[in-house]
């Protein structure tokens, strides 16, 4: 009897182990398929069209005679509020990190982590729509605008978006600290914030690298939030205080209207081969501080 129990815990453990390499190798290559149909698509418009007039053009005109397809405002569209967004999460996320980690009791710690992973599960459409109601009236009121859709109340948005991620990764790349590290320093004489600021933080800096750059990904690649409240103007901006359009906000906008095969089509393709390298980069970078803290 213990040896067909022992034979079905092997067949089992082995169709499982079977089964969770190939959704990783499926994982894989889904995401090749992706890359290889954007590229497709992507790549066409450049048959007729300049390279270098769609990486460095400062006009997005898809329709007019001739039409111009250069990303410069939407890629400077995208960085700005990204920009704008990090700025205001990364020391909210850092301070939040730090209460939840090393601050706050353990009942108090198990609500506020609960709060914060069920803030992440809100869709970013509805928060886009909050934002709309409440932020964009505020900021034409506070900073005496025409009108409140703006980058910087995209920015805003998006860094109350990202904050989940980041408190979250930050808090476990804080947690996973050894706990010799903070008692060595408090036997040393040395006060609670200085054991935080001196070596927790330290100790905990790839990984806190790592939470920011899975934010700016969560945040470069958000769509329906941006195009509600950004005031998608397709224009270089010069400051937090104007109408933009991102580039995810461009292929949501324009891909219902762009006829298949045309120029217009394939250029936001080609727009999202763009975001795919950039997003690519972004976690490919927060995967090298991930590993580089699992092997310190």
């Amino acid at each position: 009897m213990k040896s067909v129990r022992r034979i079905w815990n092997r067949i089992v453990e082995f169709v499982i182990e079977k089964a969770i390499f190939l959704a990783g190798i499926l994982s894989i290559v889904f995401v090749v398929l992706i890359f290889v149909f954007l590229l497709k698509e992507g790549l066409s418009l450049f048959k007729e069209y300049s390279p270098l007039a769609f990486l460095f053009g400062t006009k997005w005109y898809p329709i007019s005679h001739p039409p111009s397809f250069g990303i410069v405002p939407l890629l400077l569209g995208s960085v700005v509020v990204t920009l704008g967004s990090i700025v205001i999460a990364v020391p909210l996320g850092v301070g939040a990190a730090i209460y939840v980690g090393e601050v706050a009791p353990v009942w108090l710690r198990e609500i506020l982590k609960a709060t914060v992973e069920f803030l992440a599960a809100i869709p970013s459409i509805v928060l886009g729509f909050i934002g709309l109601v409440t932020l964009v009236p505020l900021v034409k009121q506070v900073f005496h605008l025409q009108t409140g859709l703006t980058a910087i109340s995209g920015s805003i948005m998006l860094a109350f978006m990202a904050m989940p991620t980041i408190v979250s990764m930050m808090e476990d790349a804080l947690r996973a600290v050894p706990s010799s590290y903070r008692y060595g320093a408090i036997a040393l004489g040395a006060t609670r914030w200085q054991t935080i600021w001196r070596v927790m933080l330290p100790a905990a800096s790839s990984g806190m690298l790592a939470a920011v750059m899975l934010g700016i990904g969560r945040v470069i690649g958000e769509t329906m939030a941006v195009m509600m409240i950004t005031g998608n103007a397709a224009g270089i901006p010069t400051s937090l205080m104007q109408p933009v359009r991102t580039m995810t906000a461009t292929i949501a906008a324009e891909m219902g209207e762009a006829v298949q095969g045309s120029d217009h089509y394939f250029s936001l393709f080609a727009i999202g081969i763009v975001l795919f390298i950039i997003t690519f980069a972004i976690n490919l970078t927060a995967a090298f501080f991930i590993n580089r803290r699992s092997k310190a």
